[in-house]
């Protein structure tokens, strides 16, 4: 550093220089006359010095009078205050949402709730989705409707900050974890179902709200004991343990029942083995169980759902299973409305229900809402159906946000994702090429089947045709599933070919074809460690995640909104419930595996960067 020079404060733009001395108004109006001479040629006027003199003079004349008018005025003013009545104090004027006097560029309309008002919280979880996610569905949903470069999501515009996600053993969490944070507050690891490190049960929001008199609910479209779901019902080691998980939802575990509504998929975990469509590993009857003991009311088919009368014809508590394990795909369950409701049409239905339930109540509820199978595309890597998953979860958000506004009763929207899934880019470089700037959503467009659908119906061909040669067998591929399924008219002999010749591993080729035309990238059929977006209606203590937080936070606010003591529900879990250590540490081995189909994660020797 020169002697001349002055250190820079961490404040100081980085940019600025700290080497030139600083200059007055008069040096700055001298240099600027004496650069405008030699621009142009012409030497400085002498009569520059006098005219600016006279100029100095004038000026100090006019702010002189201008002093002395303030001052007079401002006299004038203070003697007809003291001697007139003062006007009513009024409430000051609220700062316009976005102004910068907030501080911050979101709308400031939030306050702490008020413990003793009736409220209700909906609370959204967007499994598997990154803001990558966002985009993709974004410009996908412009490219169909043909739709302004500015026309968003109806989650854009609640958009509220973002969360960091790790868990306690891992950069990047798993479902598990990830909903741990949201329904007890607290780290653990990856696996933990409503467990802390140690296996130490931690209470739930759910259950503690439950405790407090609001009535509660589940909605999913993936199995209703798979991991978000069972964070908020139950505790146990390791979330494989599904046979438990369905006991403990149905209210078989220390705390009774917890849950007054479950509606999703995973029929299988509440069927007693010796039945068709069960995938339990012994013979108890969780739906009789539920029935006899716990009071539930059962439906499990599409008539039965209807029956519900999109929630006004409910008692509960009511189990609603509606499919032997996952909800197909948004994209394949739009052909199959007969068979399977909606992720939205199953949000209005717990919506209008627990509004019922509760109309002559203190007390308001709590539900959580997940968009399950965005994760599993994710995992499969499939676009086309990704897409979907996000269109009609937004619906499903619209359909929330609808409720709050029309209901007499406060509520409070929050949403976000337990962690992104896929690595998923909206840019894919073919190997020994260029760049290409530029993704071609009209590829996800010709598509009207899911890569998971197109696996299942080539399996169950192959299966009805045994006698049938590989020439026949190619031809059908490429006519009834890539040209007419997946809209592809340009598929290569070494795709078909590998589809033929390993149907195993035609989840992962059917998703490749269309990522590889519609140019979008993939780094892993698991999860990454990105941050993920937080949205939220606005309301009482929503300001309290506004920005970059912990998936913890989110938590929190969960309890504090509710105004629920889920610290005693903790304490009451520790003294009452037995953990079966050597049955979760047996499980300790599976982590990582998601309990996920293997042939998400099989990929074929060749076929790689083709």
């Amino acid at each position: 550093m020169s002697p001349t020079s002055k250190p820079t404060s961490e404040r100081t733009p980085l940019l600025a220089d700290s080497q030139v001395p600083s200059r007055n108004s008069t040096d700055s109006l001298r240099r600027a006359e004496q650069e405008d001479a030699a621009i142009h040629g012409t030497p400085l006027p002498a009569s520059t010095t006098r005219t600016r003199t006279v100029r100095e003079l004038l000026l100090f004349a006019w702010a002189l009078l201008a002093t002395a008018g303030v001052i007079v005025l401002a006299v004038v003013l203070q003697h007809r205050n003291s001697t007139t009545t003062p006007p009513a104090p009024t409430d000051p004027v609220p700062i316009i949402p976005g102004d910068p006097g907030t501080g911050t560029p979101y709308p400031s309309i939030s306050s702490a709730p008020k413990k003793d008002r009736k409220r209700n919280l909906i609370f959204m979880v967007s499994d598997g989705m990154g803001p990558a996610s966002l985009s993709l569905t974004r410009s996908f949903r412009q490219h169909v409707s043909n739709l302004p470069i500015d026309d968003t999501l109806v989650l854009d515009q609640h958009f509220w900050g973002t969360s960091r996600t790790r868990s306690t053993n891992s950069l990047v969490t798993d479902s598990a974890a990830g909903a741990t944070a949201f329904s007890c507050g607290r780290k653990s690891y990856n696996g933990a179902i409503s467990m802390e490190p140690g296996y130490k049960p931690c209470g739930t929001v759910l259950e503690a709200a439950k405790r407090a008199g609001y009535k509660t609910g589940l909605v999913v479209t993936t199995d209703v004991t798979d991991a978000t779901p069972a964070c908020f019902a139950s505790h146990v080691g390791y979330r494989w343990q599904m046979d438990e998980i369905a006991m403990q939802e149905i209210g078989e575990g220390v705390l009774g029942r917890s849950v007054d509504l479950m509606l999703g998929g995973g029929r299988c975990h509440f069927l007693k083995n010796s039945t068709a469509g069960s995938c339990r590993q012994d013979d108890v009857d969780v739906v009789e169980i539920g029935k006899e003991k716990h009071g539930w009311g059962y439906v499990d088919d599409r008539a039965g759902f209807d029956s519900l009368q999109m929630g006004k014809n409910v008692s509960l508590p009511l189990l609603g299973l509606f499919a032997e394990r996952d909800v197909p795909f948004e994209i394949d369950r739009r052909h199959m409305n007969d068979v399977y409701p909606s992720l939205s049409e199953m949000a209005v239905t717990a919506l209008k229900a627990l509004e019922e339930a509760t109309k002559d109540s203190e007390k308001g509820f709590f539900l959580m809402i997940e968009g399950s199978r965005i994760d599993h595309a994710g995992h499969i890597n499939d676009p086309a159906a990704q897409v979907r998953e996000v269109l009609e979860y937004d619906k499903a958000f619209k359909a929330v946000l609808e409720f709050i506004e029309k209901s007499d009763t406060e509520g409070v929207l929050v949403a976000t994702s337990d962690h992104e899934t896929g690595g998923l880019s909206t840019a894919w470089q073919a190997p020994n090429e260029l760049p290409v700037y530029n993704w071609h959503p009209e590829v996800l467009l010709q598509a009207n089947a899911s890569a998971e659908y197109l696996a299942i119906l080539l399996q169950q061909h192959i299966i009805a045709n045994p006698a049938e040669g590989q020439q026949k067998l190619q031809e059908w591929i490429r006519e009834d599933l890539v040209e007419k399924r997946l809209g592809i008219r340009d598929a290569l002999e070494i795709e078909i070919n590998a589809l033929a010749s390993n149907p195993l591993a035609a989840l992962n080729i059917f998703s490749k074809m269309v990522s590889i035309r519609a140019r979008i990238g993939w780094s892993t059929h698991g999860h990454s460690a990105v941050d993920v977006n937080v949205y939220s209606s606005g309301g009482p203590g929503t300001e309290e995640i506004r920005g970059n937080v912990e998936n913890t936070d989110v938590g929190g606010f969960l309890r504090r909104y509710l105004d629920v003591d889920v610290e005693e529900i903790t304490r009451e879990l520790r003294e009452k419930m037995v953990v079966d250590v050597e049955v979760a540490e047996g499980n300790e081995e599976k982590v990582g595996d998601e309990v996920h189909p293997k042939e998400w994660f099989v990929d074929v020797d060749g076929l790689v960067g083709y």
